[in-house]
């Protein structure tokens, strides 16, 4: 669906202005879709973020502030999000040896399986989602990187 149906608007400014529009829209459009696809797990996208972060470390802990580094959503509170994986049981808290004003995060058995559950189903929203061709793909996230800079 084109960005004038979606938002119910004849036209913009200027082409930045659309693009920026259409950026805002495009994400909200992708959160929109993830919260569903998550809900049946208990998750958010968020959540799901730092547990992918916790399994890339691969059974090394990580504080939160360099958990809060690594998220995609930079505004996310990332103890917040630790502390509700912990309260279901995804990972867990424990104090840094070298340095007890630190806490270290781990992910534990249960995270790791519900990452391994949700593995197979993500690869399929993710292309559900972004309904293009391998070569458009590709186009798309060379623009993304050079808009960012």
């Amino acid at each position: 669906m084109r960005l004038e149906e979606a938002i119910k608007q004849k036209e913009f400014k200027d082409p930045y202005n659309k693009a920026i529009v259409n950026l805002l829209y495009t994400q909200s459009f992708i959160v929109t879709k993830q919260c569903t696809f998550f809900k049946p797990f208990g998750l958010s996208p968020e959540q799901y973020n730092v547990l992918r972060i916790l399994r890339g470390q691969k059974g090394n802990p990580i504080t939160v502030s360099s958990i809060q580094e690594r998220m995609l959503n930079k505004m996310s509170n990332a103890s917040r999000l630790v502390e509700k994986l912990k309260q279901k049981g995804m990972v867990v808290r424990e104090e840094c040896p070298s340095d007890r004003r630190q806490v270290d995060i781990l992910i534990t058995e249960k995270g790791m399986d519900v990452l391994n559950q949700l593995h197979n189903q993500m690869n399929g929203l993710d292309k559900a989602i972004i309904q293009l061709n391998e070569e458009e793909v590709d186009q798309l996230n060379l623009l993304l990187d050079k808009l960012r800079g």
